[in-house]
């Protein structure tokens, strides 16, 4: 049996690659973060899981952070809408889970001294299992 935060981590990654505007926008989406990519670049990242459910199914809480990585002092705000229109598209069927619900609970944006940009979005999904 997958876990919900395999099911969750795996869902997000369908549903980016799906997005054909954030493919024109980016040039990969990667399951973690690649050894080599050239900048920009979608991640999935970390995705960290917590007993949630209810009385008689069992449940579980993902917080999922998805990640536009970039480059130079231009920021792509069109990518990252459609990274965070995605996030909110996560509700439905994942593997033997169901994502319940989807909310983005934090946003994070921040310069690397190399030159570099990172945008997070860290996404809350709760699931019911069956």
């Amino acid at each position: 049996m997958s876990s919900a935060e395999q099911a969750v981590r795996a869902r997000a990654l369908a549903l980016l690659a799906g997005d054909e505007a954030l493919a024109g926008l980016v040039h990969g989406i990667f399951d973690g973060t690649p050894p080599r990519a050239s900048a920009p670049y979608v991640t999935v990242g970390a995705a960290e899981g917590a007993d949630w459910g209810t009385k008689d199914r069992a449940g579980r809480e993902i917080r999922l952070t998805l990640a536009l990585a970039g480059v130079g002092s231009g920021v792509d705000d069109r990518a990252a809408a459609r990274i965070e229109v995605a996030a909110m598209g996560l509700r439905g069927p994942a593997g033997v889970w169901t994502v319940m619900g989807a909310r983005i609970v934090r946003t994070r944006f921040g310069y690397a001294r190399d030159g570099g940009w990172r945008h997070e979005v860290v996404v809350r999904c709760r699931c019911l299992q069956g």
